[in-house]
């Protein structure tokens, strides 16, 4: 329901929403920021009021489940090119 309030609300495509990450959203400017979307550019659009309650409470149980992973020792990602290389504790954040 939240992806499709977001894609419907945001006029995002499909592979732009499943591509969000946590550290894209920032709830105090009311702006998802979309990367790599059709024309390539990153660019920035709003976060409707009415679905910041209802991400924010999504976003505390994945961290929640993020950090249960991490107890068990998994819960890693996959980041773009060469920051895991980088980066190396990058792969454990919950931004990500």
């Amino acid at each position: 329901m939240l992806m499709t309030q977001l894609l419907y609300g945001n006029g995002l495509h499909l592979m732009e929403c499943l591509r969000l990450r946590v550290k894209d959203v920032d709830f105090e400017q009311h702006q998802i920021i979309v990367r790599d979307p059709k024309g390539m550019h990153d660019c920035t659009t709003m976060l409707p009021v009415t679905l910041k309650p209802s991400l924010q409470a999504q976003l505390q149980a994945v961290k929640h489940l993020h950090e249960r992973d991490l107890a068990s020792g998994h819960g890693e990602v996959s980041l773009p090119c060469a920051l895991s290389q980088k980066y190396s504790n990058t792969t454990k954040e919950w931004t990500w």
